[in-house]
């Protein structure tokens, strides 16, 4: 199965699509377009749609409901998790502005730049 986006006007991701393999595919490789048209002959021609995959081969990550599209940068990325934080140019990801410890009860503590670790 190929996965499709559907922008908003505002390039942000309402919902991600399934289409098989078989309508979008070319010579077992898969074509774009062709998932575009088939969608857009479902859900109108005035949609948008951009094809994402689940291990970000295309599009730096795989789109979710909320995710916004960066043409330049030709990827989905996740709404910003706090002011602090930072882009990560090469995988379009967000980075706390101090790097994790790992913890599993780590916390993200804005207010103080910091991980906190809260144990139960």
């Amino acid at each position: 199965m190929a996965h499709f986006a559907k922008l908003d006007s505002n390039n942000i991701v309402t919902g991600v699509f399934t289409v098989k393999n078989s309508v979008i595919q070319t010579n077992g490789a898969d074509d774009e377009a062709k998932g575009i048209n088939f969608l857009k002959k479902i859900y109108g021609s005035d949609t948008v749609w951009k094809q994402t995959s689940f291990n970000g081969n295309i599009r730096k990550n795989y789109a979710a409901i909320g995710y916004s599209f960066d043409e330049g940068r030709d990827a989905f990325i996740a709404p910003k998790p706090y002011p602090s934080w930072i882009l990560n140019e090469t995988t379009c990801k967000w980075e706390a502005p101090v790097p994790s410890t790992g913890d599993p009860f780590e916390i993200w503590d804005e207010e103080n730049l910091q991980w906190v670790i809260v144990h139960t």
